[in-house]
């Protein structure tokens, strides 16, 4: 095959780094995005988006990479090109094709004077049948050409977590290919054959169907954080419990597997906490119901008002609440639905003085937050100031500058400080330090004779009698 050349339609943090990724592998990239600035940034050989590594490669990229507002100039230097721009959420949860219709429109119009076979792939997440149904109109109106014959239409969504993209588009677990007709797929499974290193397996099929399979992957996701958190919660409950040595136990069972299985706060970001309201959405539409993706959804969002009164009982009015992670994740500045930020308004709501430290968010959108309150909390450019305020410590993600944390980093100004670690990373740090440092690890039971007492309840036993034989059933008298 030969070698071909491609085009990037919309360089947020998903295009710039497939972008940069790409033209890494040493074949010639052309971005395309509506932001002039965006486009001058990357021909200046700078990221035009915040994203773990991006700036470098496209430093080192530069010899086969450029950008331009202009979709026929794209089209016209290029061989494929992948469409990666917006879909949001409509109030009604479906995935917006308002940005990805203007898109195709621009490249029908561009494909009107291309020469020769052409191939589009959508890269965005939309709901089955926006490729065939939604989109491909646009492209042949537009272009007075025919998918198939005169051009390739493919759907190939990338699974990437925000803050490792490149990382993840060069090393996929395998690769995703919608297919309109055997030709566009097999150009397609054969680019990625030359992108990627080590070419994991390429799972082809109809349009539709992958459409389907990436937000199932998603939600699916998603069902598994939640359950970890409910098993959590459980062990928070029983004598002794502890949630990593179950969840450790369950992930060893090859049909479960232990990523995503930690147990902590919920899931957040600009991808999971939507993908269960489409898929609810789309079954309402298609006449079923998505119980299971309404359940997680239901519980993910129950997940901070629950903290929230849970810490109230470990509070004073007019304690100082120190937050650490508000971005969503680790190594992220985003800030969508992220579990840190909607616990910090919470607990400022609550009337409690709350101030917060992210190591990206800081330094980014949130910079402006640090001289003055703005939402009802604080923010400070110190790990260390937002530790010598507080009374209270949230560890909201497992951020690598808290795990380098240890205890004469806390009560160093308060006389005791309770810090609450949602994902233990100072256990072996910070346990055994009262009484200047109360540490409750979030899935450990702290409780274990009133926990005790309970099952043996539960069981009919009365506290301290002695035990003559077993019940018959739970709760039997």
């Amino acid at each position: 095959m030969e070698k071909l050349s491609y085009a990037i339609v919309g360089l947020g943090k998903l295009g710039a780094s497939m972008a940069a990724a790409i033209a890494s592998r040493g074949f010639n990239v052309i971005g395309v995005d509506v932001s002039p600035k965006s486009v001058d940034l990357v021909n200046a050989g700078r990221a035009p988006v915040q994203e773990t590594g991006l700036d470098e490669l496209i430093r080192a990229s530069r010899h086969h990479l450029w950008a331009t507002t202009d979709m026929h100039e794209a089209i016209s230097r290029s061989d494929l090109v992948f469409v990666i721009v917006p879909t949001p959420s409509e109030k009604n949860g479906a995935f917006s094709l308002r940005y990805a219709a203007e898109a195709f429109r621009e490249i029908g119009r561009a494909l009107a004077h291309k020469q020769g076979y052409y191939t589009v792939v959508l890269t965005s997440t939309v709901l089955p049948g926006s490729t065939r149904w939604g989109l491909l109109p646009y492209l042949e109106a537009e272009s007075g050409k025919v998918a198939g014959r005169d051009f390739g239409l493919c759907y190939s969504p990338e699974f990437i977590a925000l803050g490792s993209v490149i990382r993840d588009f060069l090393h996929p677990d395998f690769t995703l290919v919608g297919e309109y007709d055997s030709r566009s797929g097999d150009l397609l499974e054969n680019c990625y054959s030359q992108i990627l290193r080590c070419p994991p397996p390429c799972e082809r099929m109809s349009l539709e169907n992958a459409e389907l399979t990436k937000i199932a992957v998603n939600t699916y996701v998603t069902m598994k954080i939640t359950y970890a958190n409910l098993l959590a919660r459980l062990c928070e409950e029983i004598p002794g419990g502890n949630v990593d040595v179950v969840t450790r136990a369950v992930g060893l069972d090859h049909r479960i597997g232990s990523k995503y299985l930690t147990g902590a706060l919920g899931y957040g970001g600009p991808c999971f906490p939507r993908d269960n309201i489409a898929l609810s959405f789309l079954a309402r539409k298609l006449g079923t119901r998505a119980e299971l993706a309404e359940i997680t959804d239901a519980l993910n969002r129950s997940l901070v008002p629950r903290t929230v009164e849970n810490l109230k009982r470990e509070l004073r009015a007019g304690n100082t609440v120190a937050v650490l992670g508000l971005a969503y994740k680790p190594h992220s500045h985003v800030l969508d639905d992220s579990q840190g930020l909607i616990l910090a308004h919470a607990l400022a709501q609550s009337g409690f003085r709350v101030i917060a430290y992210d190591p990206l968010s800081v330094a980014m959108q949130l910079g402006t937050f640090c001289k003055t309150a703005v939402n009802g909390f604080l923010m400070r450019e110190s790990l260390q100031q937002c530790l010598d305020e507080a009374d209270m410590v949230l560890i909201t993600t497992p951020d690598p500058a808290f795990k380098t944390l240890n205890s004469s980093n806390f009560a160093r100004v308060k006389p005791v400080v309770t810090v609450v670690d949602f994902w233990r990373i100072l256990q072996s740090e910070l346990a055994g330090h009262e009484p200047h440092i109360r540490y409750i690890p979030v899935g450990h039971s702290l409780r274990d004779e009133q926990n005790k007492a309970r099952l043996r309840e539960l069981w009919g036993i009365s506290t301290g009698a002695p035990i003559h034989g077993y019940p018959v059933s739970i709760g039997a008298d």
